[in-house]
């Protein structure tokens, strides 16, 4: 091909198997997946790296199965999105990852207060992961990435008034799994 392929033509050679379509997909999505997956992940770059792994295999083992009318970053970001919740749901059940204290900006001086903010990102970040793959898209692009609605409706689609609500319902989903893991 010698324009720029459209996701759409994207999504048509995945499903036909066509080598140009993977690398097109891999060119504009992989740091963005990147980003996104260390988001939810945080800052152990190893753990990044492997979610990001598992989650192109599952997209390369899926890419046959896109529809016509998928958008592909919103596939894209809901498959970290589930390879970030096994992550997490893997390390809650073995416990066995430290948290790594040097990244988290807080004065070593004070381990029960390094201690605390440890516990408190990885909370939040496993919150995130048993969250509503959308809700969690909605939520990084108004807040992380720091999208007006506007930009969120030409990313991801629907109207104004649809990304308000599905943006208010979200915000509405993470503030009550919160308060209800921070009344434990």
């Amino acid at each position: 091909m010698n324009h720029e392929p459209s996701d759409a033509e994207i999504a048509g050679g995945l499903r036909a198997g066509e080598r140009w379509a993977w690398d097109a997909l891999c060119s504009r999505y992989s740091q963005r997946l990147w980003r996104h997956v260390g988001r939810l992940i945080g800052s152990d770059e190893q753990a990044v790296a492997d979610v990001f792994q598992e989650t192109m295999l599952a997209v390369a083992r899926s890419g046959r199965n896109i529809s016509d009318d998928s958008k592909l970053w919103p596939w894209l970001a809901k498959v970290g999105h589930n390879q970030a919740a096994l992550f997490w749901r893997r390390h809650y059940r073995d416990r066995s990852v430290a948290a790594d204290l040097d990244t988290l900006g807080t004065d070593l001086d004070d381990p029960a207060e390094a201690m605390a903010k440890s516990e408190s990102v990885a909370s939040i970040r496993h919150l995130l992961s048993q969250m509503d793959a959308d809700h969690v898209m909605l939520l990084s692009a108004k807040y992380i990435d720091g999208l007006s609605v506007a930009q969120i409706v030409q990313l991801l689609g629907g109207t104004t008034e649809s990304v308000r609500s599905r943006l208010a319902r979200a915000k509405r989903d993470f503030r009550e799994r919160y308060q209800r893991v921070a009344a434990q």
